[in-house]
């Protein structure tokens, strides 16, 4: 693991910190049983095999 050659002052800290943002999470259409809906593009094997419970999510609106 990486240790810093010297302390980072608390004015360089907080203002690389400040600059992360969060993104939304990017949905893609999923059939399953014969609705459509929408989940984040990491599940979709996972919808679609039929691992993740899917009726709790609303159905997408047509």
């Amino acid at each position: 693991m990486s240790v810093p050659k010297r302390k980072m002052s608390r004015s360089n800290t907080l203002s690389r910190r400040a600059k992360w943002k969060a993104s939304a999470v990017g949905l893609i259409d999923v059939t399953y049983r014969g609705r459509v809906y929408q989940v984040p593009a990491r599940l979709r094997k996972a919808v679609e095999g039929g691992y993740i419970e899917i009726e709790s999510i609303p159905p997408k609106e047509s």
